[in-house]
């Protein structure tokens, strides 16, 4: 094995192929971070990997020791412990069972032991997780025996290993990272994928997307209520209809909804919106792209469209040309980026065969597994080059994606399967939005919000109703303009909810500038933090949000559930209810409060809330303490929107209380201005 990086070795195995994560990626590992890491042998020897190359494909087997656990493998929605599972990396839209298909499948897992492994290919691999076991002394597959004193004995077993089943490969590199910790391990994947995310600071407020159809004056209209209902609001997200084509896709504005688009986003603009735009990977013959981009198409057609071979330089660079001069430049703030994965199940399959060519050389199954990153890679050079920031919606991931600021979204709607989702995303350097749409009840509305303004994007996605869901969560009764006998108090309800999350926002900003720096995912598991604690491994309905505070979500219909709070003290964050940690306790919740519990020893900065974010918006900040021994609260100082800071203009705010000193402010760094005002303490009792 050969060291690339610190502490991550490769294992060339065979011939790789010319088209892999890694062989597209952009973004340099950071090196220095990875090596302020503690520092790790390998977990293994390469002497314990197997390997075999036959007509279907080539096979790795890697060690799995006894009492190991293994997660990861991308946006999981349909289980959370992969130990003893088949997961196949395969895009999909409509991942309906727990086969391994998703928006975002990544062939990298991590141990409880402390390591991961990454297994550089966009093939359909599929990882045997400890489920199968070898017999001893078999035949290396691809080598048969050739007489009958050749074939195994039946009677011995071989140990439990990961098996990693490639088609149509010859080779693979294999990536191993060491921890020592889990935590580290999943911070050494982040940084060697070139460091997490650091979003614009009003992407991380409320975003709304509007009904498909409306127009420039609904819009407006809309965007003027919310104002005045003191609704806080930072994102209007339009939907297909802005454009003269969708399915395929014009990028052209629908003028008789639109006449003035300039306009539109300046009266937008000045009601404090940013401004973000549906689009998807298929260019409409209408499309002013259209010409330019059809020599670098595919051999199939979707919706009489192209679809665009994104690893081409010269196409890759017309599509973010278009975008920059057509919207950012404009005043346009993001993108929604549909239908970027793939379709097997929908009666209509709308998506390329795998069988497909392009002109890069790519087959469809490897832009299947690619064609979300590379789309992603398009747009964010369009806003680097402007010196902007964005944060976008996307449908498709793949493995690396941590540099990237697109947070992933889904059609499928249970609500169980969108919190798993939330727990998963952090193992494998995504993000995901368990957006609020259409709802059974307003119980079950206000369940999901909140769990929407404690996730990487709090979206509310309107884009089939006529109001706004808390007026009325019923679709039909919705879009027939019938509203909620007491609207008054949901719309209340549903206030204080969105305002929770604008207070929260500085320490979500905070969390994840410490993962763009660090590697650290702003919203994980909690084996993540816990490897060593079994009552952590099947936890996937609880997570953490930075490092400070466990959310425990209920679903609509439940009054209460069990919280298992992992070993240390913790306080309830609606009671300051101490809890002593390693242990479950049955927790009943109001509908208007998610079960959420702050760690000891804990300050917890928490703003006033502001209606949205402007550049030059100062939070006033109260600071609570937790705990009789509080360690030092951390938050990231910066304009919010530029890219500044990776030259140094940003502060680290030092917040430090301890009952002999009292509290204590102390700013670090080069950024000018002043983003946080600390204008109160309050220590919560023991």
């Amino acid at each position: 094995m050969e060291q690339v990086a610190p502490g991550v070795w490769r294992l060339r195995l065979g011939t790789p192929e010319a088209f892999t994560p890694i062989a597209l990626r952009e973004a340099e590992p950071l090196v220095d971070a990875m090596r302020a890491l503690p520092t790790a042998a390998a977990p293994f020897a390469a002497q314990a990997v197997r390997f075999s190359v036959s007509a279907r494909g080539c096979v790795v087997e890697l060690p799995i020791g006894d009492g190991e656990e293994i997660y990861g493998f991308g946006l999981q929605l349909k289980s959370h412990k992969q130990t003893g599972l088949k997961k196949t990396i395969r895009v999909n839209a409509d991942p309906i069972a727990d086969t391994g298909d998703s928006h975002a499948p990544v062939p990298f897992y991590v141990s409880t032991r402390g390591y991961g492994v990454f297994v550089d290919t966009a093939r359909y691999a599929s990882f045997y997780c400890g489920s199968h076991v070898r017999r001893e002394g078999a035949s290396t597959p691809g080598a048969p025996a050739r007489s009958a004193e050749e074939l195994p004995a039946p009677a011995g077993r071989a140990a439990k290993a990961m098996v990693v089943d490639v088609p149509a490969a010859e080779g693979v590199d294999v990536y191993v990272l060491a921890g020592p910790s889990m935590r580290q391990a999943i911070q050494r994947y982040n940084l060697f994928s070139g460091g997490g995310c650091l979003p614009p600071m009003w992407g991380l407020g409320v975003w709304y997307r509007q009904n498909h159809a409306y127009t420039a004056d609904d819009a407006l209209r809309l965007a003027a209520t919310f104002r005045e209902r003191e609704m806080p609001m930072d994102v209007y997200g339009l939907e297909p209809g802005w454009q003269t084509h969708a399915y395929g896709s014009s990028y052209d504005w629908a003028t008789e909804r639109y006449p003035d688009p300039d306009e539109f986003l300046a009266r937008m603009g000045d009601m404090g919106f940013k401004i973000n735009l549906w689009t998807q990977a298929v260019v409409d013959p209408s499309s002013p792209l259209y010409d330019v981009l059809r020599h670098y198409a595919s051999d199939y057609e979707v919706w009489g469209g192209i679809v665009t071979d994104m690893n081409v330089p010269e196409a890759r660079a017309a599509y973010a040309d278009h975008h920059e001069r057509a919207f950012i430049q404009r005043g346009v703030s993001g993108f929604k980026v549909d239908e970027c994965d793939n379709s097997d199940f929908n009666p209509s399959p709308w998506s390329f065969p795998e069988h497909s060519r392009f002109p890069s050389g790519m087959d469809g199954e490897q832009m299947h597994s690619s064609i979300g990153l590379l789309y992603q890679k398009a747009l964010l050079s369009a806003f680097r080059r402007n010196n902007t920031r964005t944060y976008c919606s996307v449908r498709s991931s793949h493995g690396l994606a941590a540099p990237y600021p697109f947070v992933l979204y889904s059609d499928l709607y249970d609500h169980r399967d969108f919190v798993r989702g939330v727990v998963n995303a952090g193992f494998s350097g995504l993000l995901w939005s368990p957006e609020v749409r259409p709802c059974a009840s307003v119980e079950d509305l206000i369940r999901r919000l909140q769990v929407v303004v404690l996730s990487a994007q709090a979206l509310i996605n309107a884009w089939n109703l006529a109001m706004p869901p808390w007026w009325q969560p019923d679709s039909e009764r919705n879009r027939a303009g019938e509203l909620l006998d007491n609207v008054a108090k949901v719309e209340a309800i549903c206030r204080g909810l969105l305002q929770f999350r604008m207070a929260l926002l500085p320490y979500l900003y905070s969390a994840f500038a410490t993962y763009r720096l660090e590697g650290t995912p702003p919203i994980r598991a909690v084996v993540v933090d816990y490897p060593q604690d079994p009552n952590a491994y099947e936890l996937d309905s609880q997570y953490l949000i930075g490092d400070a505070l466990l959310a425990a979500p209920i679903f609509a219909g439940e009054k209460s559930r069990v919280v298992y709070l992992p070993p240390g003290n913790w306080y309830s964050f609606w009671t300051h209810e101490r809890h002593e940690g390693g242990q479950s306790y049955e927790v009943e919740s109001p509908a208007e409060q998610i079960p959420l519990f702050v760690r000891e020893n804990t300050i917890l900065p928490l703003a006033e809330p502001v209606g949205h974010i402007d550049r030059d918006t100062c939070f006033e900040i109260t600071a609570y303490t937790f705990g009789p021994r509080c360690e030092p609260c951390m938050l990231f100082e910066d304009d919010g929107v530029s890219f500044d800071y990776e030259r140094g203009a940003y502060n680290w705010v030092e917040l430090t209380w301890s009952p002999d000193d009292g509290p204590a402010v102390n700013r670090r760094g080069d950024y000018p201005d002043v983003r946080y005002r600390i204008m109160d303490w309050s220590h919560i009792p023991e």
